[in-house]
């Protein structure tokens, strides 16, 4: 086969897994699991072989026209470089390793053949992306990702948390959604082509006539795909769903795609200056403000979505300074970590036996208890954390030195502005980072909580995933910056010196600092009922406090527990702990700047619609009931009523003829 036959197999291998699936769900359920992983694994097989004969070197183009359309044509056309080599293959890992994983998840989920197919079709779609030279075809499998992250996140659907951050993660992502359309429209205009390539030569020549419109308004997409601010609040909601889907969407498909899109079209953003600074402020706002509220959150899978909105702010702070092969590099490594943070704290989840077990406030003795999750989530957070040797050290510090190489002025790809503003910012998240990785690390497994029931060892479909994923999370950023630097546009991805030094030393003191807080709150510790806290007047003000901030949280048996007063992020935040815990009340300003509107105004028509315009209607059709009443009591069918009202018609008439011709 070729190469481009070999590509086109790759989407459609999970495509045709996911429809078989569906259609054999209920008749044949023996054949879901080898529909979930096979089609995966075959596609991941194929995806590697694309990447090995792409090699880094030239990108691999093919097209066909889709259908004449009389303008700008749309076609089916593949444009594999080497990030989007790299990418399938970070797709196909995590997609793999997240079907095998679930069905030891989900083994008892009546649901799950359903389940499995959309997380096909959720791959499918995701390398359709990534694959795609067509902006038109790219954004098909764009939107069926929105649709299936809306299904998938909704799959609890009995409950109402479920139900309510499908709604909104679907809602959120469309609003930005709108003027991302507008911008391709737009954009191929000004270009007279959706193709890929056509795009980059024409702005290559100038050809871009609102290069500032088109770039914002397709940024205001990118902020709703890859949870951005201010678009980033339905991300940390949809934790609602299954844990192997957070995975999914955190790692390697929905998020990603935005910053995969600004990547595949960065010439086009670095056409505005005015975009590249938006872009920088935007990422480092992201990235600072998920930061403190990931270092508030007391349910473990929050903390690991407000970890990923920082950490697609650092790949969106790499493309404003302008750098691409830093923004991937991150988002190869950062897959690979964060897929094994949620897989393992899916398996410390998994072993308290519900789904929504997951306050940190609440684990402890889990050390023993789950021993894969225990060494390869601290594997994760040490890469998370940015900490040498492992992954995310060389990814996050080839951002930081990027930024430092703008705002030094050695580069002329972004506005020296851009990189100071990535820079600072990106320093600022580390410290913040290595500080809420280490809170994660220490209320999970050493903290005070409550032993929840032991439901026995975990499945070895969970566990075996885990150390799969430890490797890249250990090894990749290593072997990456040394081995794949033609990949990436040819440019070094060699951690900097200056930017290693700082970026490691803010590190190791945010997790330091956390450490020495946890110690500090550790002896004041104890596990108290809400309401007796409430109900004593000696009660820890911090638990009377924290009952106001987590009513959001489930009893775990007849007894809600407010978050442990041994927690340092109370310590470290002090009086930022509260909105921090709330994402700073974003949702509670939308909610007054859109949400109210809308209703008030709803509510505004309806009332004109029932008082006004049906107050016209009911009236145009009383008169001709009053009118047919009237006559309809004329008609009583006495025929002497009848002669009598002729005759004295006719009486009247002649007097009134009598009275005209006299007058005349």
């Amino acid at each position: 086969m070729t190469t481009t036959t070999l590509a086109v197999l790759v989407p459609l291998l999970p495509f045709f897994g996911a429809a078989a699936g569906l259609l054999l769900g209920r008749t044949a359920p023996g054949f879901v699991r080898p529909l979930a992983i096979l089609p995966t694994l075959a596609a991941l097989a194929l995806a590697v072989a694309v990447a090995a004969d792409q090699g880094g070197g030239a990108a691999i183009d093919a097209a066909t026209e889709l259908t004449p359309t009389g303008s700008v044509p749309i076609e089916l056309a593949l444009h594999i470089d080497g990030f989007a080599a790299l990418v399938a293959v970070l797709v196909g890992v995590v997609a793999t390793c997240v079907q095998i994983y679930s069905t030891g998840y989900l083994r008892d989920d009546p649901r799950y053949p359903s389940y499995a197919a959309l997380v096909s079709l959720f791959t499918s779609a995701m390398l359709l992306v990534v694959y795609s030279g067509d902006l038109i075809v790219l954004l098909v499998g764009w939107e069926v990702m929105g649709i299936c992250s809306y299904f998938l996140v909704g799959h609890y659907w009995e409950t109402p948390e479920a139900r309510a951050a499908s709604i909104k993660a679907f809602l959120v992502t469309k609003l930005g959604d709108v003027p991302f359309l507008i911008g391709l429209f737009v954009l191929a205009g000004d270009t007279g082509s959706f193709r890929i390539t056509r795009i980059l030569g024409a702005v290559a020549h100038g050809g871009l006539d609102h290069p500032t419109l088109i770039a914002l308004l397709l940024l205001a997409g990118v902020a709703g795909k890859s949870a951005q601010f201010p678009l980033h609040t339905w991300l940390p909601d949809a934790m609602a769903g299954p844990t192997p889907v957070s995975a999914l969407i955190h790692a390697a498909t929905m998020v990603a795609a935005g910053v995969y899109f600004v990547a595949r079209l960065l010439p086009v953003f670095e056409a505005s200056q005015a975009a590249m600074v938006t872009l920088a402020v935007m990422a480092a706002v992201t990235m600072a403000g998920s930061g403190l509220a990931a270092l508030a959150q007391d349910d473990i899978k929050r903390v690991l979505a407000y970890s990923t909105i920082g950490q697609l702010g650092y790949m969106t702070g790499a493309l404003a300074v302008g750098d691409r092969g830093a923004a991937v590099f991150h988002l190869l490594s950062h897959g690979a970590f964060k897929a094994l943070l949620f897989l393992a704290a899916g398996a410390v989840i998994h072993a308290a036996g519900t789904n929504s077990l997951a306050a940190m406030s609440r684990m402890g003795h889990l050390r023993d208890r789950v021993p894969d999750a225990y060494w390869t989530m601290t594997v994760a957070l040490l890469a998370l954390a940015a900490i040498p040797p492992f992954s995310g050290f060389f990814s996050k510090e080839t951002v930081l030195g990027a930024a430092e190489h703008v705002a030094t002025g050695h580069t002329a790809h972004a506005p020296g502005a851009a990189g100071w503003i990535v820079l600072v910012a990106g320093l600022v998240t580390a410290l913040l980072t290595a500080a809420y990785a280490m809170r994660l690390w220490l209320l999970a497994f050493r903290g005070h909580g409550t032993d929840a029931p032991d439901h026995g060892r975990q499945p070895l479909t969970m566990t075996v995933v885990l150390w799969v994923l430890a490797v890249p999370s250990l090894a990749l950023g290593g072997l990456a910056y040394r081995l794949l630097p033609d990949w990436f546009d040819g440019r070094s991805l060699a951690p900097a010196l200056t930017t290693s030094v700082i970026g490691t030393g803010v590190a190791l003191a945010g997790g330091v600092v956390t450490y020495a807080a946890w110690r500090h709150t550790t002896a004041r510790a104890a596990r108290v009922p809400l309401g007796a806290v409430a109900a004593h007047p000696e009660g820890d003000a911090a638990l009377v406090e924290a009952e106001a901030i987590a009513t959001h949280e489930p009893a775990y048996g007849d007894i809600a527990y407010a978050p442990d007063p041994a927690d340092p992020g109370r310590l470290l935040l002090g009086p930022l702990h509260r909105p921090a815990a709330a994402g700073f009340h974003l949702d509670a300003v939308y909610d007054a700047l859109f949400v109210r509107p809308v209703q008030a105004g709803a509510s505004l028509v309806r009332f004109l619609d029932r008082e006004v315009v049906d107050t016209y209607v009911r009236g145009a059709g009383a008169l001709p009931r009053w009118l047919g009443a009237a006559v309809r009591r004329a008609q009583t069918g006495n025929v002497q009523t009848y002669v009598s009202a002729l005759l004295a018609g006719t009486v009247v008439l002649a007097v009134a003829a009598v009275l005209v011709a006299t007058g005349a």
